[in-house]
């Protein structure tokens, strides 16, 4: 049995790049699935950021703390290393401004673990080709219908990553069915569903 039962495939590896005994910060954190879990089993202590009321209320019985504010505005009332990991999860995309978020991130956390869907997956560039924007597990909305601002792939996102001075330490990819690619290099931008990438502010 894991360790990590209950929680999905991203929330899994992320909490595995947690170090027990961290102080957490949750961005997009929804109904505190993650915090909850990191506080129970990790010793760790913790606060979510979510802006949507009823997710707040469920993380809020979970006994998990909630800021209820937009992640652009909670960031900029937290103190520098307020924090020892910051975690962005499947969030990024809906950003306004993910430049202005990943570098608040880095100012407030010396780890970040952020999470993202891959627009460049193959069966999403088949979907254009054919005419139609992209439907699938990792990006599961109509285009009329999505709090998806920006469509980013791995190596566009990379490309950012590098241009705000942020290192990858690691990064784990994967398939919509789950399964871990043991891949290098540009390969899994054609071949991954999503990726986890954990990070640190360059020196």
């Amino acid at each position: 049995m894991s360790r990590h039962d209950g929680l999905r495939l991203d929330l899994a590896l992320v909490a595995d790049q947690i170090f027990d005994g961290s102080r957490v910060l949750d961005l997009g954190c929804g109904e505190g699935v993650l915090l909850e879990h990191l506080i129970a089993t990790r010793g760790c202590r913790g606060t979510g950021v979510e802006i949507d009321a009823d997710a707040v209320l469920v993380a809020i019985r979970r006994g998990v703390p909630v800021i209820e504010r937009d992640i652009d505005v909670a960031l900029a009332d937290i103190a520098d290393d307020s924090y020892d990991t910051v975690v962005l999860s499947r969030t990024l995309q809906t950003m306004l401004r993910p430049e202005y978020v990943l570098q608040n991130m880095a100012r407030v956390a010396e780890r970040m673990v952020v999470s993202v869907p891959n627009f460049g997956y193959y069966p999403n560039r088949l979907r254009l080709l054919a005419g139609r924007m992209p439907i699938s597990k990792e990006i599961p909305y109509a285009w009329y219908n999505s709090p998806n601002l920006r469509f980013t792939t791995l190596a566009d996102l990379e490309d950012l990553f590098s241009q705000l001075g942020l290192i990858i330490d690691r990064r784990y990819t994967y398939t919509q069915s789950g399964r871990r690619l043991r891949m290098y290099g540009r390969v899994p931008n054609l071949l991954a569903g999503a990726a986890v990438y954990v990070l640190r502010p360059g020196i």
